[in-house]
């Protein structure tokens, strides 16, 4: 019980976030008024989502110096989570994009990069599917895991910057800073972020425990 305070603590997060998220006051904005909430729901998936690809990453350079089996599955299973999060946060962008830029996929160049980098992580859970030989499948897998990671970065935070683009932050567009972000949004979005990435890390640690099981079970 004393290691699991961090899990009650994200649940407590994620429900505060979403009620405050929903029922508390925001700054009234141009262009944004009320769909400004979604910021603490978009947003903080994609920082999830990050997070939880950082884990993957580092399970699989600890897999390719140990050549331990465990770490390999705690990769994929991370990824898994990552995945999981990028797609919320492409349904989240694309709510946000539908009533401020008047469409739900506009070809902006943050949400095409977006769609892109899932569409990677994809084809390393396909890639993974692909090959049988267990030790095989977990060293490909491993390398390119480690190559996604930084095309992925890239992808989100370097080339949006590179062209003009609606989405805050790029592009020459201007992200949030402490006047639309007041004291009163920051009372929920921080603890959103941590909730959101700590019951990733949750989620991907229950979905590590059941694969540990089948495998034992497999080999057994």
């Amino acid at each position: 019980m004393k290691n699991n305070w961090w899990k009650f603590l994200a649940v407590a997060f994620v429900f505060y976030s979403i009620i405050g998220g929903l029922l508390f006051e925001v700054p009234v904005r141009a262009i944004l008024n009320e769909t400004i909430r979604n910021l603490y729901f978009h947003v903080p998936m994609w920082f999830a989502m990050i997070i939880v690809f950082c884990m993957s990453v580092f399970y699989s350079v600890k897999y390719l110096r140990t050549g331990h089996e465990y770490d390999d599955l705690k990769a994929i299973e991370y990824a898994n989570v990552g995945v999981i999060f990028g797609c919320l946060g492409l349904i989240t962008g694309m709510l946000w994009a539908q009533f401020t830029w008047g469409e739900w996929w506009s070809n902006d160049p943050k949400q095409n990069s977006a769609a892109i980098a899932m569409l990677i992580y994809l084809a390393y859970l396909v890639l993974r599917n692909s090959i049988d030989e267990e030790q095989k499948r977990a060293r490909i897998g491993a390398i390119y895991n480690i190559f996604a990671f930084p095309v992925m970065i890239v992808l989100l935070f370097v080339l949006p910057r590179m062209t003009d683009s609606l989405h805050p932050g790029n592009g020459g567009n201007p992200g949030f800073n402490s006047y639309d972000l007041d004291s009163r949004m920051r009372m929920v979005f921080y603890p959103a972020c941590a909730g959101w990435i700590m019951l990733g890390l949750w989620i991907a640690q229950i979905r590590f425990r059941m694969r540990k099981l089948e495998n034992d079970i497999l080999h057994q």
